[in-house]
């Protein structure tokens, strides 16, 4: 059923966020960091595209830091937006399908001060597949794009496109933060095509080491990058 009433909108998106930060701290969170940089940065002096698979969502609640996150303007959007808003994140509205140009003009204006995040597979999937929006919105905003991989030791899995993930209780919440990829300025359909092939094995691959972490407890990192720093 879908939620139409602002009030109760408003209502739910409340005791939505004070739900997730209540059960996000009951989880741990083990951090590493593959490329030079410490994230979330301090957007007042280097600011980043932040990319996540949308079925792992629910680990963003556990960060603290100055964001622009990208929601959908479909029905459950709203809901999402409300939610993102009580847990300190500044929302956009729009999408690959449904208000693209007027959300891809509000965050290029958000780039200049913040840090962007974007489900580059959503809002409806295929999943953990790279769309193009992403890409572009790299390309003209200049933000560099970090992939982030995010899995956890035990988990339910919801029967939604993207098999939303929920922790256990008193699991571990594994996220792994990628070199930054930078984008080139005015790429055409083909340069744009390489660099969304790019940063799907870019996720796929930081997604990876996030999983043999939470499964094993051993973080085996890609021959092509050294950790600095985990926690």
């Amino acid at each position: 059923m879908k939620l139409r009433n602002p009030a109760l909108i408003r209502f739910v998106g409340l005791i939505g966020a004070w739900f997730i930060r209540w059960w996000m701290g009951m989880v741990r969170c083990r951090t590493a960091f593959l490329g030079g940089h410490k994230h979330p940065t301090d957007p007042r002096v280097v600011r980043f595209l932040y990319s996540f698979w949308h079925d792992s969502m629910m680990y963003t609640a556990s960060i603290r830091a100055p964001i622009n996150v990208l929601i959908s303007q479909h029905a459950d959007g709203e809901l999402i937006a409300r939610i993102c808003l009580h847990l300190g994140f500044n929302t956009v509205r729009g999408s690959s399908t449904r208000g693209g140009t007027e959300a891809l003009l509000r965050l290029l204006k958000c780039s200049r001060r913040s840090h962007v995040a974007v489900t580059p597979d959503g809002p409806r999937g295929p999943r953990r597949q790279v769309q193009l929006g992403l890409i572009y919105l790299a390309s003209r905003s200049g933000l560099p794009i970090v992939p982030v991989g995010v899995a956890y030791t035990r988990a339910w899995r919801l029967r939604s496109w993207d098999r939303f993930g929920i922790p256990h209780p008193w699991s571990i919440a594994t996220c792994v933060f990628a070199p930054a990829v930078h984008v080139p300025s005015d790429l055409n359909r083909e340069g744009l095509q390489h660099y969304r092939r790019l940063i799907q094995e870019e996720m796929e691959a930081v997604t990876g080491v996030a999983e043999r972490w939470a499964a094993t407890g051993v973080m085996y990192l890609p021959q092509r990058t050294q950790t600095r720093k985990a926690g």
